[in-house]
């Protein structure tokens, strides 16, 4: 489970916001690893991962948006790394999650927590960061 700690704020409003909603798609991802109850979870993972896509496209163009007006150096090789990962996403094939749902959503779990983590901390701060 990820828990937003003050830490990971990187000093935009917006940003920060949309970073918080990031980790609560990550952590319905979790819960749906957790759930003992349902036993077919596919038509749950293909809505998360469509939610995870479309919110971060629209999260990547507010930070991209963001660098652009005020002149991130590094915007290029950032915005590779959002390309990155939209590509790792939508290159997941349906049939496979429908295979082995458990190990799928495990994957995809340590996927996106790690991507999260590691962008927001290591990267999205230099966004924002004094010289």
């Amino acid at each position: 489970m990820l828990i937003w700690k003050d830490d990971y704020a990187i000093g935009v409003e917006l940003i920060d916001e949309q970073h918080k909603h990031l980790f609560q798609i990550g952590n319905s991802i979790y819960a749906l690893l957790e759930d003992k109850v349902l036993v077919d979870k596919y038509d749950k993972i293909v809505t998360i991962l469509q939610d995870l896509k479309q919110y971060t496209k629209y999260h990547f163009q507010t930070e991209e948006e963001y660098m652009l007006q005020n002149r991130y150096p590094k915007f290029f090789s950032h915005k590779v790394e959002h390309d990155d990962f939209i590509n790792k996403i939508e290159e997941v094939e349906l049939k496979d999650i429908d295979v082995d749902q458990e190990n799928y959503i495990r994957e995809i779990l340590v996927f996106v927590f790690n991507w999260i983590l590691e962008h927001i901390l290591k990267n999205d701060k230099l966004i924002t960061a004094k010289e």
